[in-house]
């Protein structure tokens, strides 16, 4: 850095050369002022030089010559721009004066205050943040909601048409199966009765009865034919009555194959309950197509009673048939 006293210095100096160049210019402008002849505006009047004595009165002269014009005033040089030395110093800069107490708590409450300002814009986003993403997720849980609900509805549409599908086939399977079955015990009741007639031989009539007198001869009293007293269409009728009953009444297992043959023993009390329905004898099914046919037997409960009491059987044998 350079000294005090060598800025000092040069300030002189620079001080020193303008003054010098400043008297230059005004010695020059009176030097040229002096030189310069004087040429007054106007015609060119000739004048005679002569003596004391031939020269008019003053008054007189003073009416015969013009008046002289006013001299004029040469324009003012212009001053060259004074040079700023290069190698001058800048000013110092103002200190500025310190901030009383008073302007520091003003500055300092200002200053809290804009703090405060952001902080309470800050917490004013963030709430609006926070609610939009509330209301975000309640659209979206309502939209899934609504989605869930649709979904149920459509499981439950398509639920019931499987079951209304299903009960379809089932009642177009019963139905098939109760009319096979009434086919099969149409033919069953023909075979059994074809059967009952070529098992057992017709009873002989009985013997006419000495003729009584008439006195003694009830009128009521009337020949009974058929075995045992009993009417062999009646019994056909009953045993048909009781193929169909039990036909009806079974669920054939998937097991069943046709050409099924099997005997069931019936034991019934009158009214036609059933006691028990076992199958004995002859039979080609299987475990579970016998118990499906006993079963049958005791769903057709009460048996055939009603119009069969002179033909009614305790104990019976069915005969159970089917063929596919």
């Amino acid at each position: 850095m350079e000294k005090t006293g060598d800025k000092l210095r040069a300030f002189f100096y620079a001080l020193l050369v303008h003054l010098v160049v400043v008297a230059i210019a005004v010695l020059g402008m009176f030097w040229t002022n002096a030189t310069r002849p004087v040429t007054l505006p106007g015609p060119v009047i000739e004048a005679e030089l002569v003596g004391v004595a031939q020269a008019p009165k003053a008054h007189a002269a003073s009416k015969s010559k013009p008046t002289p014009p006013a001299p004029v005033t040469p324009p003012e040089p212009v001053k060259p721009p004074t040079a700023e030395p290069a190698d001058a110093a800048p000013p110092p800069k103002p200190t500025p004066p310190k901030p009383t107490p008073q302007e520091i708590k003003r500055d300092q409450a200002a200053q809290a205050e804009i703090l405060r300002q952001d902080q309470k814009n800050q917490e004013r986003v963030a709430e609006m943040a926070r609610e939009k993403a509330d209301k975000a997720e309640k659209v979206e849980a309502e939209r899934k909601r609504q989605e869930q609900i649709l979904l149920e509805q459509k499981e439950q549409e398509e639920q019931a048409k499987r079951e209304q599908a299903i009960i379809k086939e089932l009642d177009a399977a019963k139905k098939k199966t109760e009319a096979a079955n009434r086919k099969l015990k149409l033919e069953q009741e023909k075979q059994k009765q074809l059967a009952d007639t070529n098992a057992k031989p017709a009873a002989k009539p009985p013997a006419a009865p000495q003729r009584a007198p008439a006195a003694e001869v009830p009128e009521a009293e009337k020949a009974q034919t058929g075995m045992n007293g009993t009417d062999a269409s009646l019994l056909g009728e009953y045993s048909a009555a009781i193929q169909n009953a039990v036909t009806l009444n079974w669920l054939r297992p998937d097991s069943a194959q046709g050409g099924l043959s099997c005997v069931v023993h019936i034991t019934q009390i009158p009214g036609g309950e059933v006691l028990s329905a076992n199958v004995s004898g002859a039979c080609n099914a299987d475990a579970i197509t016998r118990n499906s046919i006993e079963q049958a037997v005791k769903r057709a409960a009460p048996l055939p009673y009603k119009g069969y009491e002179k033909v009614f059987q305790r104990d019976l044998n069915l005969i159970f048939k089917y063929n596919g």
